[in-house]
């Protein structure tokens, strides 16, 4: 409402100025008249005027409100950049043309270059600002802008929910990840251990989709002991930044306890929002390889979670095979799910010994 009121007081402004510069020359009377008539007639354009720019600043806020700083700033510095290349290229029409249309060209010259930058800021914004370092955090003191973010630690950002979390948004609209994690990671990368190192290459393009999903993804330096493991170092960074700590290690309570920094167990949520599969629900499942005990065969469901089903060996390589589920079991990778394929009749296809024989053999599987 204010910025409306203030809108039209300088348009009223403007309009008794206009009706005092339109009587120029004439009466006092006539100044009176036209100064009058300019004020009324500015106080309705001002209050429309008003409102029109509060109703654009509020749809350019919506649309705005989840595009990247990163990529915005790119976009007017690439933009404005642009439109400077563009006059200045023009020059040569001023110098030896030296005709009217000069200024036209030049400005519709200017206007496309500066265009075409701020396309490419705002498209490449976000590998702009990483490039250029714009997204690190060079100061790690207690600063009250990072209050109510999280700081992911190695094993958070290598565990397979971390993806589906923080894309989401449901970990903040800010994730703190320290440079020594992606260092880390980095390593872990190229480590010789297959699943290590898959897990790690997912982790790395984790962040950056989560990146791109309009979350802020800030790197944070600062000194801390050397003599500190990984996971400590990362709970000094986050007790100096007031911020929790989300982490899929395996004992996160003794290191809450130790620092005091507030901690979320990512494996525990996982497990508290996994999929309830309980005995005798039916499944559709492609199975697609032999499992480590005779006559197994694994599949997996969308999530990503394994399926183990039994006396199953001779289906490996059908899609949709219908099973009725036995058991679960929650690993630190997930959910696995254990079953018996069902047959045409629709009946359970087991041996002598019915449901107790499959959930006994589901339950003997550690090794899966």
């Amino acid at each position: 409402m204010v910025f409306i009121e203030i809108s039209r007081l300088i348009v009223v402004v403007i309009g008794a100025l206009v009706g005092l510069s339109v009587t120029e020359g004439s009466s006092s009377g006539a100044h009176v008249l036209g100064a009058t008539i300019g004020v009324l007639v500015a106080y309705v354009i001002g209050g429309v005027f008003g409102r029109g720019v509060q109703h654009i600043s509020r749809k350019a806020n919506r649309r705005w409100r989840d595009v990247p700083a990163a990529e915005i700033l790119a976009g007017a510095l690439l933009g404005g950049i642009g439109f400077l290349v563009g006059a200045v290229a023009c020059i040569p029409l001023f110098v030896f043309v030296k005709q009217d249309y000069d200024y036209p060209i030049a400005a519709a010259f200017a206007w496309v270059i500066g265009y075409l930058g701020l396309k490419v800021g705002t498209a490449k914004g976000g590998q702009l600002a990483d490039a250029a370092r714009l997204s690190r955090r060079l100061a790690v003191g207690e600063d009250e802008a990072h209050l109510g973010a999280v700081m992911a630690d190695t094993s958070a950002v290598m565990d397979r929910a971390f993806l589906a979390l923080g894309g989401s948004g449901l970990l903040g609209a800010e994730i703190l990840v320290p440079e020594l994690v992606v260092d880390e990671l980095r390593t872990l990368a190229g480590a010789p251990d297959p699943v290590i190192s898959r897990r790690a290459r997912r982790g790395l393009e984790a962040l950056e989709a989560i990146r791109q999903s309009g979350v802020t993804v800030s790197l944070v330096t600062g000194d801390v002991p050397e003599a500190l493991t990984t996971g400590e170092k990362v709970l000094v960074l986050a007790e100096r930044l007031q911020a929790r700590v989300i982490t899929s290690a395996p004992d996160p309570t003794r290191d809450q306890r130790l620092s005091g920094v507030p901690i979320v167990d990512v494996r525990a949520l996982v497990a508290d929002l996994a999929p309830d599969h309980v005995p005798g629900e039916r499944l559709r499942v492609d199975l697609v390889r032999p499992g480590t005990q005779p006559r197994q065969a694994v599949g997996y469901l969308p999530d990503g979670d394994m399926v183990v089903v039994n006396d199953a060996a001779h289906r490996i390589g059908e899609e949709g095979v219908e099973i009725s589920v036995l058991s679960t079991r929650p690993t630190s990778q997930g959910l696995i799910v254990f079953g018996q394929a069902i047959d045409a009749e629709g009946n359970n296809a087991i041996e002598e010994g019915g449901a107790d024989l499959g959930v006994r053999r589901g339950h003997e599987i550690t090794g899966v």
